[in-house]
């Protein structure tokens, strides 16, 4: 397992930490202009919860892999909320705007991964 798969599990643990649902990681590997090699894609049920899930991913990523993001944006609004990590994007979307922006099939060349959710 490499680095950057581990990170991607523990950003999963982060999320699913704050009940975070319909967790989708997109394996951009072999997409040569993609900006990541994953994304992690996951939902909230409103902004409050949002906020959470992106909390509770950096914390649990430093935790437990001692990695910060870079950067993140739309926590003003927390209707979408991403988090850099270089090789990872993270983001935390409420059902319309992942609806909207539909980042899966943004993405259809890569290899998508459903983790099933926990309730």
């Amino acid at each position: 397992m490499t680095e950057t798969t581990q990170l991607v599990d523990s950003i999963v643990r982060g999320i699913q930490e704050k009940k975070g649902f319909d967790i989708i990681t997109a394996n951009l590997t072999s997409i040569g202009t993609a900006p990541a090699q994953y994304f992690v894609i996951c939902t909230g049920n409103n902004p409050q919860q949002v906020e959470a899930i992106a909390e509770s991913v950096a914390d649990t990523s430093r935790k437990e892999m001692g990695e910060k993001p870079a950067s993140v944006q739309g926590e003003q609004q927390a209707e979408w909320i991403a988090l850099d990590y270089g090789t990872v994007m993270v983001h935390v979307f409420v059902p319309s705007a992942r609806q909207h922006y539909d980042l899966e099939h943004l993405w259809e060349d890569s290899e998508l991964t459903e983790i099933p959710n926990l309730d």
